[in-house]
């Protein structure tokens, strides 16, 4: 059996965050989406199916994986927007040949022999029509990035007992630092916590990953997850229902929010329910509203309807895509939606819609212009020993001509 975790026509229901990636490396709790599945199902092979757009950087930095390509054997196809969990996944392994599982004309999954070919999320959809539709009721498929943060306290906390619990713990704590709940805490190999620092994990688990470095005085409540080789800085207040990705420096107030990875909020200033892409850097002192004065629902920008919606949550901070920056001071206001490659500054308050490769404050906001965001883009790379490749051009000149042309 071949397993293919693929895209749907929603890709972009998650935009600006999945501009510069495909909805399985969507990170909600501990582990990205597609992981998820794959430790579900078992498998260790990756195969996806992504749009056309994302197709050149996927090949180019997984060599090894199999992107866009059908082989004819029998294979079993999993959205990779499903929610999984052990209910759905044995029902989806129980497909017959030639079935899918369908809810409200979304396939969740589908067994089949297709032929040998190229394709894409574009034209997935034909791949499904002749089979045999087994319908379900439950909601089973995130559909908007608010959800991720929203349901993210839960799915770190499932993530620990389901991948994490029994894997090797290289708990061992210097005097000095603060353990509540030890039972409830994993530390990977090669972490280090310094004197002063409190893991408090009486609300939830506390998942510290290798390589991670915990500074003096700084409090990390549970649920939470500190990615591979990330930083908490001296002070940091990290609350539940965070998520921080690999290779990130965090510092100051940060509650209920994910960091993709490689993004730094090094200083003071406070950051909530908000959703971080990679390659971000939040000046110090940015701060940003995650609660109306009003207590009322939170309406946020959303790409395919070009006009905000009701997110149907009180608390809803700011969506904020890949290499954008924010200069020292910035604010942003609640539920604000700012694409890539954005560089803002200057007093005014940062809200609403905010288009990719937008430079400049308040009103006066003009594009970044190409050359300069590229040559940023490529002194940030080089701070981390990686280069700028031709793919990751192509990208971003494909991603200005969709939102700028």
């Amino acid at each position: 059996m071949r397993y293919v975790i693929f895209d749907d026509n929603k890709w972009s229901n998650f935009f600006p965050i999945t501009f510069t990636r495909c909805t399985g490396d969507l990170r909600v709790g501990i582990l990205k989406l597609r992981q998820r599945i794959a430790g579900y199902f078992g498998f260790s092979e990756n195969n996806i199916i992504t749009s056309s757009f994302l197709e050149g950087i996927y090949k180019e930095r997984h060599e090894d994986w199999k992107i866009n390509d059908l082989t004819k054997e029998e294979t079993l196809f999993i959205n990779s927007r499903i929610k999984i969990n052990k209910k759905i996944q044995k029902k989806i392994e129980k497909l017959p040949l030639n079935s899918c599982l369908i809810n409200n004309n979304d396939v969740l999954a589908a067994k089949l022999i297709p032929a040998e070919k190229k394709i894409s999320s574009e034209d997935i959809s034909t791949l499904f029509e002749d089979l045999k539709k087994i319908e379900i009721d439950s909601v089973l498929l995130w559909e908007y990035t608010w959800e991720l943060i929203k349901e993210n306290p839960d799915y770190i906390t499932r993530d620990f007992e389901d991948f994490f619990y029994e894997k090797d713990n290289f708990f061992d704590t210097e005097p000095g630092i603060t353990i509540m709940n030890p039972y409830n805490i994993w530390i990977g190999e090669g972490t280090i916590i310094k004197p002063g620092a409190v893991i408090d994990a009486t609300q939830g688990p506390v998942i510290l990953d290798e390589n991670a470095r915990i500074m003096s005085n700084a409090v990390i409540i549970g649920p939470a997850y500190i990615g591979k080789n990330s930083i908490v800085k001296v002070g940091a207040k990290i609350y539940e229902g965070t998520s921080i990705g690999s290779v990130c420096k965090v510092g100051g107030e940060v509650e209920g929010t994910i960091f993709q990875a490689y993004s730094n909020k090094q200083h003071d200033g406070f950051l909530g329910h908000s959703y971080i892409g990679e390659w971000v850097n939040l000046g110090a002192d940015t701060n940003n509203s995650d609660l109306k004065n009003n207590y009322k629902n939170v309406k946020v920008y959303f790409y395919p309807e070009n006009k905000k919606i009701d997110s149907k949550s009180k608390f809803m901070g700011a969506i904020i895509g890949d290499h954008t920056k924010t200069a020292i001071c910035s604010v942003i206001n609640t539920g604000t939606v700012i694409g890539a490659g954005c560089n803002l500054f200057g007093r005014d308050i940062i809200k609403d819609f905010i288009h990719s490769f937008s430079w400049g404050e308040g009103a006066d906001i003009t594009e970044y212009k190409e050359e300069k965001f590229l040559e940023t883009v490529e002194i940030v790379k080089q701070r981390r020993k990686l280069k700028l490749s031709k793919e990751e051009k192509k990208l971003f000149g494909n991603i200005r001509k969709l939102v700028i042309d």
